[in-house]
């Protein structure tokens, strides 16, 4: 196997079945329409799972069958460099090391793998004021309760859903867990390594359990270590202040821009350019940028980036000038109790309309760091009405499965067409690899240069008509690229 290593091109973000039914038709799709213009693939989990789309593998030594299998997975990654999701928190309930647990107690090669409460806190259970400080997605203590084949039951950590338990990775039996699955993705492709919900997993009693310090760091030195030989490197996945990414950026890992699509719509929407020019001018240079991803639009990621008022403001607006979305989508009426996002498609958010996502789409691709596109918006997807209701799954809105079909008809439509071809010159224009100059301008304009030696790329853009002019360095002459 001769996988590609990672490169400063855009990177597309899907599931195994959702440009086609598997990975066979997914490097199909890849060939045929986007060998140019998509240069790495984040597939998102493509192990068996018991839930949440994935996210909660059960083993990470396979392919899920429906998909293919590890040389489907190796195929695209000597054409394309490939992320893959390690969820480094938790592990299935459906796995067999947790029903191996639950089968056998406290003789269970794997009983150090998972965090009992009576091993974790003093006593056994925490105090109210331990609970509160927790950072945690329920209105209680993190727990699930484990029932054992000899009728006992106690309580083990479960941060998310009650199919994710999670792991407890100061322990060695996790320890040599991790580092057996990183190895085992390695061995079958991956150039990136995307830590999912890595935060959660620092966890000591008394503490928010969130990002402990400097736990965190041994944690992350200890992951690197193990996937260096393979010429691999981490993405730790976090959603919160951006200060935190900050300070991973500090540590010379990847990032991830998860304030960026939020600062764009509030751009967008009001004309005004000084918080995302703001942001533009302080975030981390390695990075990877999004827009949109398989779950919502980020809301916590721009505290302090965008006035509270502001965020409210903007998430408000969503509803008004966001197509097809509806504030009841955000609501237990569609489980999707998440306050952290939204759920839209990123061109639905702009109100499907042609200008404003080429806009957005042009910032990002002129914005320091990897751009990420996923697959709905590759498409220019608009809100999955249908699988919404069908599923009562608030973040189906958002994950369209597309037929081959449907994917011939998408790519011939104007702002896919420009899309792509902007995505191509992102690609391929020297000036990228160089430095990043944001210019002044006035409050409703943005005006980006990228230069590398003689090489040398400009975004002017305006956000109260929506329109923008790029121009780029050709042999010594200045060229526009018409978008």
């Amino acid at each position: 196997m001769n996988k590609k290593k990672i490169e400063n091109k855009c990177m597309l973000i899907t599931y195994s079945d959702s440009l086609g039914k598997n990975l066979k038709e997914l490097k199909y799709v890849l060939d045929r329409h986007f060998m140019n213009a998509i240069g790495g693939v984040h597939i998102l989990p493509f192990f068996p799972s018991s839930g949440d789309r994935g996210f909660a593998p059960m083993d990470y030594h396979k392919v899920s069958p429906e998909f293919g299998d590890w040389n489907d997975i190796e195929e695209l990654s000597e054409q394309y460099y490939l992320m893959f999701d390690y969820m480094i928190n938790h592990i299935s309930a459906q796995s067999e090391y947790y029903r191996d647990f639950l089968e056998k107690k406290d003789h269970s090669v794997y009983r150090d793998l998972f965090i009992r409460y009576q091993d974790f806190w003093e006593g056994g259970e925490p105090t109210e004021q331990q609970v509160d400080v927790i950072y945690k997605r329920k209105p209680r203590a993190p727990y699930v309760d484990a029932r054992f084949a000899d009728g006992t039951t106690e309580k083990v950590w479960c941060t998310f859903d009650e199919e994710q338990i999670d792991i407890n990775c100061k322990s060695e039996t996790a320890k040599q867990f991790i580092r057996d699955n990183l190895i085992t993705l390695c061995s079958h492709g991956a150039t990136m390594i995307r830590l999912d919900a890595f935060a959660y997993a620092t966890k000591k009693a008394g503490t928010s359990c969130f990002f402990i310090e400097p736990d965190v760091w041994d944690f992350l030195k200890d992951c690197e270590e193990v996937i260096k030989p393979f010429g691999a490197q981490l993405l730790p996945e976090i959603h919160e202040h951006f200060t935190m990414q900050t300070k991973i950026a500090d540590k010379d890992y990847y990032v991830y821009d998860f304030a960026l699509p939020l600062l764009l719509i509030n751009a967008i929407y009001y004309g005004k350019t000084k918080y995302l020019k703001n942001w533009l001018s302080i975030c981390p240079r390695k990075q990877f940028t999004t827009l949109d991803t398989h779950d919502g639009i980020g809301v916590v990621d721009v505290k302090d980036l965008l006035p509270d008022e502001e965020i409210e403001r903007t998430k408000e607006d969503i509803f008004q000038f966001g197509a097809n979305v509806k504030k009841i989508y955000n609501t237990a009426a569609y489980q999707n109790l998440d306050i952290y996002q939204v759920n839209c498609s990123y061109y639905s958010a702009l109100g499907d309309d042609d200008y404003a996502y080429l806009l957005a789409r042009a910032v990002q691709f002129f914005a320091p760091g990897i751009p990420q596109v996923y697959y709905v918006g590759l498409l220019a997807g608009k809100n999955d009405l249908k699988l919404l209701e069908e599923t009562k799954v608030g973040r189906n809105i958002n994950r369209h499965y597309y037929s081959l079909e449907e994917i011939e008809e998408q790519v011939q439509v104007p702002v896919v067409q420009k899309l792509l071809a902007l995505m191509e010159f992102r690609n391929t224009h020297p000036a990228f690899d160089g430095e990043f100059i944001l210019n002044e301008s006035d409050e409703s304009t943005i005006h980006i240069i990228r230069t590398a030696g003689e090489h040398r790329a400009e975004l002017k853009a305006d956000f109260m008509t929506k329109r923008m002019e790029i121009r780029y360095s050709d042999h010594n002459q200045m060229k526009r690229l018409e978008v």
